[in-house]
């Protein structure tokens, strides 16, 4: 049996004037099989935060097309594209009247295996059947106070400050970035990559039926349907990148 990998990407405005959200799936332009994503919630008023969203997609484009990998290791990349942007959205900051900054998760599939880094508070999901495996931690007031064992995850999503982020791009200090990643990937594995428009809605297992349930296409729609009527008329940006590996005939 042969493994083939479904993708689907999907943006909605919600309740708000514009889409400051950003995502981007990449395929290599002579690396077969290499596959990168950019996910980016632009922050910073106006026209602000879509401008750091979209130095975020430049940043991801211009690096993994010069991906060579004789020298470079994927982390190395996934470094560059957020160390690139965040250099990008502070200069911006001198040639505009604005305040950018953005969160980021980019994630990477090369030779079988992933690999992911995240700034701010939009996350990537890795469910292994009905499992999850891993999910990337939140850079924010909320999440600390829920790593230090103060908050649960329904008190979280209710909390007054939960939008209080502690690490994006753009800000003064050079950003926290945390890395994951694995090998040896089957047809049980699907990731989800998305802004908190769309995760602060559903529980885990929620999205774990959802992606075993439907195809990558399918399940964005489904996912932001969901979203939009739980949102009830005051919506955030919703971005969300799908990636399910599935069995095919050999």
């Amino acid at each position: 049996m042969r493994v083939s990998v479904e993708t689907s990407v999907a943006r909605h405005t919600g309740d708000r004037k514009e889409q400051q959200d950003r995502v981007v799936v990449l395929t290599h332009p002579s690396h077969p099989g290499a596959l990168l994503v950019a996910l980016a919630d632009g922050m910073g008023g106006h026209s602000g935060g879509a401008m750091a969203a979209e130095q975020v997609v430049m940043a991801a484009q211009q690096n993994f097309d010069s991906f060579t990998p004789a020298t470079e290791q994927p982390e190395q990349l996934l470094d560059a594209v957020i160390r690139d942007a965040h250099s990008s959205i502070r200069l911006s900051r001198f040639t505009s009247e604005q305040d950018p900054h953005s969160t980021v998760v980019v994630f990477m599939l090369y030779r079988g295996k992933a690999y992911w880094a995240h700034c701010g508070d939009s996350r990537l999901y890795h469910f292994h059947g009905a499992d999850l495996a891993a999910r990337t931690q939140d850079h924010s007031l909320v999440g600390e106070l829920q790593r230090r064992g103060k908050l649960s995850e329904e008190e979280a999503l209710s909390h007054p400050q939960r939008n209080v982020l502690v690490a994006c791009l753009g800000s003064d200090r050079f950003p926290k970035v945390e890395h994951g990643g694995c090998g040896v990937l089957s047809a049980n594995d699907r990731f989800l990559i998305c802004s908190d428009g769309l995760w602060s809605y559903f529980s885990n297992g929620e999205l774990s039926t959802i992606l075993a349930g439907y195809s990558a296409n399918d399940a964005a729609q489904h996912l932001l349907d969901q979203t939009r009527e739980r949102a009830d008329g005051n919506g955030d940006n919703i971005s969300l990148a799908i990636i399910r590996f599935v069995a095919t005939p050999a």
